[in-house]
């Protein structure tokens, strides 16, 4: 799974980017333009932490995810247009997190986070009506794709009313499969990154633009970028106590990080032994039975019976000195993480 990061410049996008993956990409107005920077995180986990501490594993494995901060696109209204490079670059990506400016710039613009995300929006929203009116045009001069046209049809009236494809409720599944090659931007899902001061790390989003994640069924994380970069590079000691400082429980990138990866309709079925605990992506619904299945088969290793219980069972068995191990290795994880959580 690859997830891009996209936004306007003077965002802060880099920094978040440098935040989440602990790199040093270039950053600011004077950074290159039209690079790409990759990075992979891991998936903070506090479960894969405890059966780790309980079984004293030789080796601990998180769940990781791909970030591609995605080069920039041009500053200015929703006239102006994403370009083609960065249209190309998004279409890429399994999923996208728009950074938003939550801060003052130095020249002392204030921040619209709110008109700032509808803009962008609406821009990925004309990329994929460009891209249905070319097909339509096309499908006239052709015959015997009656399905494919009407299909597209429905989907270019809903984009001309304003309303992203993932919100489009009759899609079958053979309608997605249909369209899965055109790449539209708005069928992704899409989570909302409002990058603010140091001062607001802790404040929750605006109402207005709390209220527009919510009534359009996007994530949204508030983070303070280039704070989260210092966190970063912090001893875990001062780490905790820096984070305290700020009125927070976790640095946000954690946050963040979880709320992405679910954003991709993930969870981590868990396996722990002395050898090595591991989190496993695995799509949300799979059994715990076709997960082990398919761990066998990457891993070579002998078959077994996976069972599951609530992480909090588990828990309690590690915080008693002679408590037993858990009467299996592996785990179902069981999460009630949602991209939405802030």
């Amino acid at each position: 799974m690859k997830i891009g990061l996209v936004g306007f410049p003077g965002t802060g996008k880099t920094t978040v980017f440098n935040a989440l993956t602990g790199l040093s990409a270039e950053t600011g107005y004077g950074a290159a333009r039209g690079k790409t920077n990759l990075g992979v995180v891991k998936v903070p986990d506090a479960r894969v932490d405890a059966l780790s501490k309980l079984y004293k594993t030789k080796k601990t494995t998180y769940a990781e995810i791909a970030f591609s901060d995605v080069a920039a696109a041009p500053a200015g209204s929703q006239g102006q247009g994403l370009d083609e490079k960065t249209l190309a670059a998004m279409r890429e990506m399994d999923a996208l997190c728009h950074v938003v400016r939550g801060f003052t710039k130095t020249t002392g613009e204030e921040p619209k986070p709110l008109q700032e995300a509808k803009n962008f929006e609406i821009e990925m929203n004309l990329s994929d009506l460009i891209l249905i009116e070319r097909r339509l045009e096309r499908l006239k001069k052709e015959k015997g794709k009656a399905v494919e046209q009407e299909l597209l049809e429905r989907l270019k009236a809903a984009l001309e009313g304003g309303k992203p494809l993932r919100e489009v409720e009759d899609l079958s599944p053979v309608d997605l499969t249909a369209i899965s090659g055109y790449r539209f931007l708005t069928l992704k899902p899409l989570l909302l990154v409002l990058n603010v001061s140091e001062a607001d790390a802790a404040k929750p989003a605006p109402e207005d633009l709390a209220t527009h994640a919510r009534e359009s069924g996007l994530g949204l994380v508030v983070l303070a970028g280039a704070v989260e970069m210092d966190i970063a590079q912090m001893a875990s000691e001062e780490q905790k106590e820096f984070v305290a400082s700020l009125g927070l429980s976790e640095p946000a990138a954690g946050r963040f990080i979880r709320a992405a990866y679910a954003l991709t309709d993930l969870i981590s079925f868990l396996t722990a032994g002395e050898d090595e605990c591991r989190a496993w992506p695995i799509r949300k619904g799979t059994t715990a039975q076709k997960a082990a299945g398919k761990i066998t088969r990457i891993s070579n290793e002998a078959s077994f019976a996976p069972r599951s219980c609530a992480g909090t069972t588990w828990s309690t068995w590690g915080a008693k000195p002679n408590a037993a191990k858990p009467p299996s290795s592996v785990w179902k994880a069981r999460t009630t993480l949602s991209p939405t959580e802030t």
